[in-house]
């Protein structure tokens, strides 16, 4: 069976290397673009969704062609069969990627409207259109000229929509990168992590649920329309030493309500605190520091980077990591490098519509 998953893009190794330790063979991955192409068994499926940290969404790919208008889309869908559909209602959902001379909407219609016209030559049966809550979700993509068409098995919230999140901080990290970030860490479970800046909790509880192998609990798509077993592993009892520290009472009971949530609060230490006069000793240092946007004042980011450096560099041993997303790579990269660090690795990532970097230091 041929899969397609989706991702934050500039995550696509991360993404690659997970989707490996779960048995499945990598056939490409679309570097920038948020893609990896896969296949293997359908046990992928419940697999995936349940205990994958990274990825967005996992669709059973049907077709992939060329198309550079909507009649070679309609074209491409009409070509499919939609057996899988007959006593079930469905819905396109679609995205465009690149320049081209019409919109999502357009190729959402143009593709509805050839998957019903495929299953009425079949059948001579119209099938159910249900654009809130269908049976299933078919999936059309044109990225450039790149015209994917698959099943969806994850559903219209996508796997970073974590069940346990009750309170949400307003500018809350994504899971999947936050997962990411953790990874690209290197943490390992016997080791210390710390999230200065915690927010809402999401980086000390996606590391307790993902060194536990904790699933993903929650309703997928593909529970409507395949019948699966379910894949339940064994979660593990470890013990951690995981911490999460917020400047601010309000967000940090709401870290404590999530990871109460996720069945994971008594495996994080939490605290009120202050990013820049750290104390203790850390091995990991995962953090989602503020951008500026919100603070109008770029000399204000500068001070609280700086400040933060300093304090971490002083928690921090000799082979301790520290990793961090900001859309102010520039500043921070150079007070970080200021204040002892030294660089390893950085890359761009999408994210909530700004470009981002991730940066990885040692001490």
């Amino acid at each position: 069976m041929e899969f397609y998953a989706t991702l934050s893009p500039g995550l696509e190794d991360v993404a690659v290397e997970e989707i490996k330790s779960f048995g499945a063979n990598v056939v490409e991955a679309k570097q920038g673009k948020g893609r990896v192409f896969l296949s293997g068994n359908p046990r992928l499926i419940p697999l995936l969704n349940r205990y994958s940290r990274t990825l967005e969404r996992l669709n059973i790919l049907l077709l992939r062609d060329h198309a550079e208008s909507l009649e070679d889309i309609y074209r491409s869908v009409k070509s499919l069969s939609f057996d899988f559909l007959k006593g079930k209602s469905f819905a396109v959902r679609s995205l465009r990627v690149g320049v081209h001379e019409f919109t999502s909407l357009d190729i959402a219609r143009v593709s509805g409207q050839a998957v019903i016209d495929s299953f009425l030559e079949t059948h001579r049966e119209r099938l159910r259109v249900n654009l809130d809550d269908p049976d299933v979700i078919v999936r059309v993509e044109l990225i450039d000229e790149d015209l994917f068409v698959g099943i969806d098995t994850t559903g219209d919230d996508a796997m970073h929509k974590r069940w346990w999140r009750v309170y949400n901080h307003p500018a809350h990290l994504n899971a999947t990168i936050a997962c990411a970030m953790i990874k690209l860490s290197k943490w390992k479970p016997e080791e210390s992590l710390l999230d200065p800046m915690c927010g809402s909790g999401t980086i000390p509880i996606e590391a307790v649920l993902m060194a536990k192998n904790v699933p993903n609990r929650r309703n997928f798509a593909y529970q409507r329309f395949l019948e699966l077993p379910e894949i339940e592993h064994e979660t593990k009892d470890l013990k951690l030493r995981v911490y999460g520290i917020e400047k601010f009472r309000k967000h940090l009971e709401g870290a404590v309500e999530n990871a109460k949530n996720a069945g994971v609060a008594d495996a994080i230490e939490f605290s009120i605190g202050d990013a820049t006069k750290l104390e203790g000793e850390y091995d990991v240092v995962v953090t989602n520091p503020p951008y500026g946007l919100r603070i109008h004042r770029k000399g204000a980011i500068e001070k609280l980077y700086r400040e933060f450096a300093i304090s971490a560099k002083k928690v921090m041993s000799k082979d301790s990591r520290l990793v961090v997303i900001t859309s102010e790579y520039e500043v921070f990269r150079r007070v970080a490098e200021e204040a002892g660090f030294s660089f390893v690795h950085e890359r761009f990532v999408k994210y909530g519509g700004l470009l981002t970097k991730i940066m990885i230091f040692t001490s």
